[in-house]
């Protein structure tokens, strides 16, 4: 009966020999430290990811705390709404695009755009003065509300699809929401271009989801290219050897609303194995619908695939991959793809692991 006696007293011993986790003070001074010395109000940085890490419940150590500064520093640059260059005219020309694409003349787009917006300047002053993307959400959002033709142009359709510190996506933020740790003053949209939220909903799509990489590399370039995009190219990578047909490795599994009878073509080079594979048509699309999950890497399409591609290639073959993405947008002005944004982000990562 001895050890029954003695099994509380080894419990409390081993609770008491647990360091307990860093404090909220602790967490902000870390970051502060990690933030380079020439950036503007560190400690309000360092609240805002502090706050965001607490609400989402990540582990605030080192390697998320870099990752996240990481990106922040290369996406804007420690601002909350960064200056996007030209685009007041990048901004004046897809209005005229998206007026041609609805069969509306340019002169009655001039037209709309000669009327008083709610700041007392023409939409076209506006839009000449434009500078950041939330100043041009404000115009497109406005324009919807006031001007009858904004109306047919623009309801349900907004340019800025990305903004705030991290550039995180809007209609991601729309749909991760539940658990916003503030107030918001106005819609998610809205929030998205302050620090306090563009920070959490970026960390959010940084750190938020579980991956099986080892390294933060592909996970930086998950951020880039979508959840899971660097596992779904290297599985990409083994359907085309064991099918020995060429595939973009850009992690997309499926073609956007394709239907079963013209599948896209990594589902196609998968049904060509489909008698090695034991699988019908509709047995590996469903397999394939589960790429933006984590739980794609335990199905028997996945390891199957990769058992048939390492034993024609005779060697093992990666589980991570970084998708080959040329990534455009009315914003760039040279050729930069996903290698590039994940391999810039990995090197500001590891300055800053080293600071």
């Amino acid at each position: 009966m001895r050890w029954v006696l003695a099994l509380p007293l080894l419990l409390l011993a081993a609770c008491a020999t647990t360091p307990p986790g860093p404090t909220p003070a602790q967490v902000r001074r870390d970051i502060e430290r990690r933030i380079p010395a020439n950036v503007a109000d560190r400690a309000g940085w360092a609240t805002d990811i502090q706050v965001a890490f607490e609400a989402q419940a990540i582990t605030p150590n080192p390697e998320n705390i870099c990752a996240v500064l990481a990106v922040l520093e290369q996406e804007s640059g420690y601002v909350a709404d960064p200056v996007v260059p030209n685009l007041a005219k990048v901004s004046r020309a897809e209005l005229e695009r998206r007026a041609k694409a609805k069969h509306i003349p340019l002169f009655a787009l001039n037209a709309a755009l000669k009327l008083p917006s709610t700041d007392g300047r023409s939409y076209d002053e506006r839009l000449a003065a434009v500078r950041t993307e939330r100043e041009l959400s404000d115009i497109f959002e406005d324009l919807v509300g006031r001007v009858p033709l904004g109306k047919r142009l623009f309801e349900g359709w907004n340019p800025v699809q990305t903004g705030g510190p991290m550039q995180v996506s809007i209609a991601f933020a729309e749909a991760h929401a539940e658990g916003y740790p503030y107030e918001m003053a106005g819609s998610v949209r809205r929030e998205v271009f302050t620090r306090r939220g563009g920070m959490y909903f970026g960390i959010r799509h940084l750190l938020g989801y579980d991956t099986p990489y080892t390294r933060k590399v592909h996970r930086f370039a998950d951020f880039n290219a979508g959840w899971y995009a660097s596992r779904n190219a290297a599985f990409q990578n083994a359907v085309a050897i064991a099918s020995g047909r060429r595939l973009a490795l850009d992690g997309d599994l499926l073609a956007p609303g394709a239907p079963l009878s013209r599948p896209g073509e990594t589902e196609r080079a998968v049904r060509s194995l489909a008698p090695q594979l034991g699988m019908d048509e509709r047995g590996i699309r469903d397999a394939l619908s589960f790429g933006r999950r984590l739980d794609f890497n335990d199905s028997d399409l996945f390891r199957q695939v990769f058992e048939l591609a390492e034993a024609k290639a005779g060697k093992p073959l990666p589980r991570a991959m970084i998708p080959g993405i040329q990534l455009e947008s009315p914003k760039i002005t040279r050729e930069l793809s996903t290698a590039w944004f994940a391999t810039r982000v990995d090197g500001r990562y590891r300055q800053c692991l080293a600071r």
